[in-house]
């Protein structure tokens, strides 16, 4: 008997739906069972959305307020927070996301051996204050009569100078030096102020974001203390809190 039906199955008919009539074309797709059902699905959870938000803003507390309801604004017709001001550098917040404190610690040190390397090796006429030649005299008669060219025996125009003073028998020989060594010198003394300057905000960068993550370390060691928050962290230092004291057993 099964077998007869199985027969019957094969001469049937497929049912198929109907597309849309030529003379109907202009009104649009013809909707299918399958397209009303994913229509249905989407309206049924918009509606339980809809349903759940009702029933939370009947429960809800009239007297309540949270922080959100002053930081948020509707801008047309999408819900958005207000920007907060950014705290970090784009370098400080990748650095920070992927290095522990150790390994800052680390590159902060190295940073600033190389930086007084640069400042052994090269002469900071306009950075620091210069050096101080003393000299020291008998008397006070010696003090007045004292000529500092006749006693550095150089040039009136180079008295002033920390470095580079050379005196008058150097001077009155005659010193050929090419156009071309002129300006090497002056190119390598314009890179390696330019490294020093880079090294420097490395330095700087690399201090602030020490600071920070050992604030944070500090916190999480002593969460169960009371802290006060004195100052918020900005983008050169690290916040400041003042934690509670601990009597001491």
């Amino acid at each position: 008997m099964s077998s007869y039906r199985n027969v019957l199955k094969s001469y049937q008919k497929t049912h198929r739906e109907r597309g849309q009539l030529e003379s109907r074309k202009h009104l649009g797709f013809l909707e299918k069972k399958k397209d009303y059902k994913i229509r249905a699905n989407e309206r049924a959870k918009k509606e339980k959305i809809i349903k759940t938000l009702k029933n939370k803003a009947l429960d809800k507390n009239p007297d309540e307020f949270y922080f959100n309801m002053i930081n948020s604004k509707v801008k047309s017709g999408i819900h958005e927070a207000k920007d907060e001001e950014k705290t970090y550098t784009d370098a400080q917040h990748k650095l920070m996301n992927t290095q522990d404190l150790g390994y800052v610690k680390y590159k902060h040190t190295s940073e600033k051996k190389k930086i007084e390397q640069l400042k052994s090796s090269m002469h900071f006429l306009d950075v620091e204050k210069p050096n101080k030649h003393i000299v020291f005299v008998d008397s006070k008669t010696e003090e007045r009569e004292f000529d500092p060219v006749k006693y550095f025996d150089t040039h009136p125009s180079l008295v002033d100078r920390s470095f580079n003073r050379p005196k008058m028998s150097t001077l009155e020989k005659p010193i050929n030096i090419g156009e071309k060594a002129i300006l090497r010198t002056t190119d390598k003394r314009i890179k390696t102020y330019k490294e020093l300057g880079q090294r420097l905000d490395r330095e700087k960068e690399l201090r602030v974001i020490q600071d920070k993550l050992s604030v944070k370390k500090r916190l999480l060691m002593e969460k169960k203390t009371k802290k006060i928050k004195i100052k918020g962290e900005s983008k050169t230092s690290a916040a400041v809190y003042k934690l509670k004291a601990k009597r001491k057993r």
